[in-house]
């Protein structure tokens, strides 16, 4: 029997890996690692596989019982999906372009047409002809030529994030034989529509080093270099101005960023540096008449707009203010137009979208907020290719409601719905009901916190809760609706996402409060959320599950740690959970980039501030909830064996009843399956975990 009481249809036989205890050493001392050798970089080891084999089969005998449940999950996710959506079409460079889908396929086509929408389709990728053959396949980065004449576009076929440049003749149809492996998904054209800059990868850490030049019809052996980043902790980037006068080179790290700039039509592509990277200053920069409009941190730190004469931007009393700082407004993001400026700000802790007018030809001349009446909501500014225009593109979406574009008419303020995501079935929005809400945590800060649950759940203690978080790298995540999730609320369940300090839902200071020495917030704060609302009735105290991925698997790796009466079940997807050991090991990619986020371990008190939270070196002889653990073989972000380790060591010392499970897809990245019912077959999984643990079976 196992916990949940039913008997499993096979017995399981949870792995035991070998103890093998390897010395990791630091400027600080050593610590003995007894499973560092599952770590096999090159993903050959027949030891190492075999025993990532047995997870997987230990998980699936687990879950035999529960695979009807699954399968029925998988059914009804999938049958809430348009299969022949497509996206809402943008026009650029006298081209309207859009992505759409067809019945049964995993991967999107990528078209346009010319003129009009009533004009012939021209097809540019159908993505389900070039992932034939492939497990995984991804496309990321398409970029038509100004001359509309070329495509380029990057494509990843392992999920590690290490693209192939390809390009394609858009008049005849016929792919370039060139290809260019290795690189990131950044891609800009110069207007000579023969040259492209692109960033190549250093094959051991992943990160974009070198910017190189290619020109159409030549062997990229030869491309030559525009830029070589000599800091590994900046990731290296290329864009092109909205206005295709500039192409830029950016640079950012955690909490610095270094830009240059070209002009696109410079045949010698001779880039100056706007401004040289300094400690704690971030901005970015666009293009607008005779400025560059730069976001920026300096001497704000919630960041403002400024306005600085092309040229003149080495001198900061030339910098003028286009938006000033504020206190209570985060300026997240903005999109710059002939007439207005467009920001996507935080307020209050949700998302918005701002307006604020800049030249003659509007009827008003104060900032304004594009209105919602829901509770929990996220606004964010969309594809906005024009800049001679009253119109702005925007996303909007709440747990209630389906992603949601609006074209808003900042003249009229009439505001124009283009297409809200179909859900197909009974769905009905006045079914359900969010909220937000702030709780108070141990130090007296107040944490928000969105909520959702289906109409006539009593708030009596009864309902079972899944609680959301990620809290790290200033992410802020979104109260945005799913349709997946209709299969737990229909179930009875709460869903909450906690807005844990290391995100930035407050502004810049809730980040810094929850990065490096303050990394701890992130957890507490989880964790006083899930206790406020079971005492106050919306969940059952046995019945709480968390879910977090990534840096959000760091913090389910924490709470499990911390407090692991309170919670029934976690699932922990892709976690990163071994912070010293990887800190240390600069030839892991990407590694030398989180020093601002984690801390350099490096620095005793950095080092020993992580070893207090690190959920690999926390483990210790406990009861644990039963734990879904996932994990990609290729996953570049977080590396497969941190996870294999981690619950290596939990099931030796964990001294509950209930499961610790671990799945690896021998095929895919951090991001998991590529196609869109491969994903949806993935959250059936989890679900059905859930919910069996919660003990609902149909």
């Amino acid at each position: 029997m196992n916990a949940n009481n039913y008997p499993l249809s096979v017995a399981a036989i949870a792995p035991v890996a070998a103890i093998r205890l390897h010395a990791v050493t630091s400027p600080h001392g050593l610590r003995n690692d007894p499973y560092y050798w599952l770590r096999d970089d090159e993903r050959t080891n027949p030891e190492v596989l075999s025993y990532l084999h047995a997870e997987n089969a230990y998980r699936e005998q687990y879950m035999s019982a529960a695979k009807p449940l699954e399968d029925a999950l998988y059914e009804e996710i999938v049958g809430r999906i348009k299969q022949d959506d497509a996206s809402v079409p943008y026009r650029k460079q006298g081209y309207w372009y859009y992505s759409r889908f067809e019945p049964g396929k995993e991967h999107p086509i990528f078209a346009r047409r010319k003129g009009t929408l009533d004009a012939p389709e021209e097809m540019l990728l159908d993505a389900n002809e070039l992932a034939a053959g492939h497990d995984y396949y991804r496309i990321d980065s398409l970029e038509v030529s100004p001359d509309n004449g070329w495509l380029a576009f990057c494509e990843d076929t392992v999920g590690r994030r290490e693209y192939t440049l390809r390009f394609k003749n858009l008049r005849s149809g016929e792919f370039g034989a060139v290809t260019i492996p290795g690189v990131e998904d950044d891609l800009a054209w110069s207007a000579d529509n023969r040259t492209l800059l692109y960033v190549e990868k250093d094959p051991e850490t992943l990160l974009g080093i070198y910017v190189k030049k290619h020109v159409l019809g030549t062997d990229p052996r030869q491309d030559a270099l525009a830029f070589e980043q000599t800091d590994k902790s900046f990731y290296t980037g290329v864009s092109k101005s909205k206005s295709d006068r500039f192409i830029f080179i950016h640079m950012e790290s955690t909490v610095s960023s270094e830009w240059r700039y070209a002009e696109a039509d410079d045949p010698a592509l001779i880039f100056k540096t706007f401004l040289t990277h300094e400690p704690d200053h971030e901005y970015q920069l666009e293009h607008l008449g005779g400025d560059f409009i730069v976001r920026t941190n300096w001497q704000a730190r919630n960041f403002r707009l400024m306005r600085v004469p092309i040229g003149l931007e080495s001198d900061r009393a030339h910098w003028h203010d286009a938006i000033a700082h504020r206190d209570d407004t985060f300026i997240e993001d903005f999109d710059v137009f002939t007439g207005f400026l467009a920001l996507s700000v935080r307020s209050g802790g949700l998302a918005k979208i701002s307006i604020t007018p800049s030249a003659a030809g509007t009827e008003t001349a104060a900032e304004f907020f594009i209105a919602s009446d829901e509770a929990a909501y996220a606004a964010s500014l969309s594809v906005n290719p024009d800049l001679d225009t009253d119109l702005v593109r925007y996303s909007y979406s709440s747990l209630t409601t389906p992603a949601t574009v609006y074209d808003y008419n900042v003249r009229t303020r009439e505001q124009i719905l283009l297409k809200r995501d179909p859900v197909m079935g009974s769905f009905d929005p006045s079914n359900y009901r969010s909220e937000f809400l702030f709780v108070r945590a141990r130090d007296g800060t107040r944490i928000p916190v969105s909520l959702v649950y289906r109409a006539g759940v009593k708030r009596d203690g009864s309902a079972p809760l899944l609680q959301y978080a990620y809290g790290a790298y200033g992410l802020s995540t979104n109260p945005s609706f799913t349709s997946a999730r209709l299969s737990l609320l229909d179930r009875g369940f709460v869903y909450a996402i906690a807005h844990v300090r290391g995100g930035q839902e407050m502004g810049r200071a809730w980040y810094d409060d929850g990065r490096t020495l303050n990394k701890v917030h992130s957890f507490t704060d989880f964790i006083d959320v899930t206790r406020h609302l079971a005492a106050e009735r919306y969940a059952a105290k046995d019945k709480v599950f968390a879910m977090g991925g990534s840096a959000g698997g760091l913090l389910m790796g924490a709470v499990a740690n911390l407090s692991p009466g309170d919670y029934r079940g976690i699932v922990a997807l892709v976690p990163f959970v071994d912070v010293v050991t990887t800190m240390l090991d600069d030839t892991i990619p990407l590694t030398t980039n989180e020093y601002d986020e984690w801390g350099n371990p490096h620095v005793r008190e950095d080092y020993e501030y992580m070893l207090t939270y690190s959920p690999y070196d926390n483990v210790r002889a406990q009861a644990y909830p039963a734990m879904l653990i996932t994990t990609g073989l290729w996953d570049s972000q977080v590396q497969y064996y941190e996870p294999a380790k981690w619950i290596a060591k939990l099931r030796a010392l964990n001294t509950s009843p209930y499961a610790l499970l671990l799945r690896v897809d021998m095929e895919a990245g951090h991001g998991g399956k590529s196609g869109r019912f491969q994903r949806y077959r993935e959250i059936a999984r989890e679900y059905a975990f859930i919910l069996d643990q919660a003990g609902i079976r149909e």
